[in-house]
């Protein structure tokens, strides 16, 4: 597996994209910069995606913010002795805290987080998803950024179907499986398409809705 570990693993990869999909050439130009978007794996990485579940970017940095402040450093065991009021006083509702918990649980009986990166996406996506909190969103963001793992595509983010679904004008915006479907055809660089609808939906509403890397 090739990891995108830089900018130029970015640019090579959008270069295979246009030549695969001419259509993507337009797109290219109006995304603007394509960022890299990596962290470093492990408890942190895939808290922050925890956290940014279902609400916008801007909510979960600054939920995500306060978390970091309150547990300092933010850790399993610090998430597992924190009460109630810790995780109020943050912001999190109670399926984030018990999703929280559940990872940090996790991670404290032996999930390695690390070791996950180097595996096949299905058999790591398979691995994270058994445990509670963690659905396949969850999963195929942490891979992307924590792992760099090439050929993902998070077909059931919404910013992606609707810049998807404006760039390539279709009406209504393709549903998670139509999504799919059409993103096969981007591999085996669909990581690095993930980008660049990521960077196109930024140009296009005037804000950021990856999720944090």
């Amino acid at each position: 597996m090739q990891r995108i570990a830089n900018l130029d693993d970015i640019a090579q990869g959008l270069d295979a994209l246009c030549r695969i999909d001419p259509r993507l050439e337009k797109v290219r130009g109006m995304a603007g910069d394509v960022p890299l978007r990596l962290s470093e794996p492990g408890f942190r990485s895939l808290a922050s995606i925890v956290v940014s579940q279902q609400v916008s970017r801007a909510s979960a940095d600054a939920i995500f913010g306060r978390l970091t402040t309150l547990l300092d450093p933010l850790t399993p065991q610090a998430i597992l002795a924190a009460g109630e009021d810790v995780f109020r006083e943050a912001g999190l509702s109670r399926p984030k805290q018990r999703g929280l918990i559940a990872v940090a649980t996790a991670v404290a009986d032996g999930l390695d987080l690390n070791h996950l990166c180097l595996l096949d996406a299905p058999k790591a996506i398979a691995a994270m998803t058994a445990v509670p909190g963690i659905g396949p969103w969850t999963a195929e963001v942490y891979l992307l950024f924590a792992a760099g793992h090439p050929d993902i595509f998070p077909a059931r983010d919404v910013a992606l179907q609707s810049a998807v679904g404006h760039a390539l004008g279709i009406d209504p915006r393709p549903p998670e499986k139509t999504l799919i479907r059409l993103a096969e055809s981007w591999s085996p660089w669909r990581g690095v398409a993930s980008r660049l609808f990521w960077a196109y939906y930024r140009e296009l509403k005037g804000r950021d809705a990856a999720p944090p890397a």
